[in-house]
């Protein structure tokens, strides 16, 4: 799939910013028939990959990374912009492998574009549960690519609710066709480590402590924790304890418990089973035959982006994790869930229906619906807190001045509003409800006398259905983001 535009071809710009979006936006493009060029970017900001991290997300890929230029938002010090890449490759599709909230972002500019591009979205990897956040940042975008007949239907259900109508494509997630190497050469036990679970650096210790015990029973074989960034490198989601750190730290830790990085695809060549709390890596696995374990003492549930995996069979806690007691899953969640026959595909049809679509008449602008108060501000700051830095504009810096104490008391006040409303923590453990939202109240300035000001008072009576839709809907958005 070369750079190199042939005009007669359908042309596709893959607009991407990290990691796992790079690998992702980068895999799915090279799925597309022969009839597709296609161009990959890198729009600038702090969470860029690397020269390194861009190799190994490109792997497998039909994009060499020379081809692949990091460009600014807007044209600067003679770097020219993302418009100025539209403008010379002239795609008939945009495909935004961007986060959630820099969708929202980069969408309006190709919406206001003459005969403007179809637009595309999605995700790299898990998005069950599905939250509506998720499709409120991608609104403004023609068709949103799942991996998953549930995802589909569930996706669709929040867009109903929300009263757009975004079409959604299914597609195979591209990381599933890899095939095992030399299974008598697969010895290591693997370890998918992410950088938001779990978060708790006790909890990553627990982890490294069951690891390192399941190496010394598996001596001389390797068990390797598998990170997605070195140290100081950026990722999709910032991760505050490094397990390499971590492992220093660990007592007598033996040596064949080992730290590494790489294409997890070069990992599982060289696998003899897989171990995650829930990444994406646990379907790589499945889609091998390789037995696989998820470890559930950190509690099932959204905030473990684990949910997904209930039905599969594929659970287990650390005292399996140290027994080597890995499963296989269960055959019948599978076909709902990433691996469906693969001629259920529609995504490239309904990209190829949106192509021609637009050469008959112009595709419509898609505006944006919700979350508007706030206007040019607001969009400012949206704008400045996924460029950091590399937003230049004197309007970007105001809002954020503005905008970061306001975000700070808005979340600090949905984060009090959960605790009012709810009895249990993240692993389902009963909890004080009035000593925990004191303690929030306390700190957020927010107690009258030692007693909880009577306005919010009045929110301790609020139902439990409505408190788990809104810890819900954070948990998604924060995965996005």
């Amino acid at each position: 799939m070369s750079s190199r535009a042939d005009a007669a071809a359908r042309r596709l710009l893959v607009v991407a910013d990290a990691d796992s979006y790079v690998k992702w936006g980068a895999a799915l493009a090279s799925t597309l028939g022969p009839e597709w060029t296609a161009r990959l970017v890198v729009i600038a900001s702090p969470v860029q990959p690397s020269a390194r991290q861009l190799r190994h997300a490109l792997a497998g890929t039909r994009f060499e990374p020379a081809e692949v230029l990091t460009i600014p938002l807007e044209p600067r010090g003679g770097a020219g912009g993302l418009d100025d890449e539209l403008d010379g490759f002239d795609p008939h599709a945009v495909l935004l492998a961007l986060r959630g909230p820099f969708v929202r972002v980069v969408a309006p500019r190709l919406n206001r574009r003459p005969n403007r591009p179809a637009i595309l979205s999605g995700f790299p990897g898990l998005t069950i549960p599905a939250v509506p956040k998720a499709v409120v940042y991608r609104e403004q975008t023609d068709l949103i690519v799942l991996h998953s007949r549930r995802e589909v239907r569930d996706f669709r259900a929040n867009a109903d609710d929300l009263g757009v109508d975004p079409m959604f494509g299914l597609a195979t997630l591209p990381f599933l066709a890899g095939e095992a190497g030399d299974r008598a050469a697969a010895t290591d036990i693997v370890f998918a480590a992410q950088a938001k679970v779990p978060a708790e650096r006790d909890d990553r210790l627990e982890l490294l402590a069951a690891l390192a015990e399941l190496a010394r029973r598996r001596a001389p074989h390797r068990v390797v924790v598998k990170v997605r960034a070195r140290r100081g490198e950026a990722q999709t989601h910032a991760e505050e304890h490094d397990y390499a750190d971590l492992l220093a730290e660990l007592h007598d830790a033996p040596a064949n418990l080992v730290v590494e990085d790489g294409p997890m695809a070069d990992q599982l060549d060289r696998a003899a089973a897989l171990v995650t709390v829930s990444s994406t890596a646990a379907l790589e696995a499945v889609a091998r035959d390789l037995p696989a374990l998820l470890v559930d003492d950190f509690g099932v549930s959204p905030a473990m982006i684990n949910t997904v995996f209930e039905g599969a069979g594929l659970f287990g806690s650390t005292t399996d994790l140290v027994a080597g007691r890995f499963r296989h899953a269960d055959p019948g969640w599978l076909a709902d869930n990433y691996f469906h026959e693969p001629d259920a595909d529609d995504w490239a049809g309904r990209l190829e229906a949106l192509v021609s679509a637009r050469e008959i008449v112009p595709l419509p602008p898609l505006e944006r619906r919700h979350d508007l108060w706030g206007g040019a501000l607001r969009r400012a700051f949206e704008r400045r807190r996924m460029l950091g830095a590399h937003d230049r504009s004197l309007t970007g810096r105001l809002a954020w001045v503005g905008g970061v104490p306001v975000r700070a008391v808005v979340r600090r006040l949905r984060r009090l509003r959960r605790v009012l409303v709810g009895s249990v923590d993240g692993r389902g453990v009963p909890i004080d409800v009035r000593e925990v939202r004191l303690g929030v109240a306390a700190d957020s300035g927010l107690l009258v006398g030692g007693e909880l000001a009577p306005d919010l008072r009045r929110h301790a009576g609020h139902e439990r259905t409505r408190g788990n839709d809104r810890a819900l809907e954070h948990h998604g958005a924060g995965r996005d983001e």
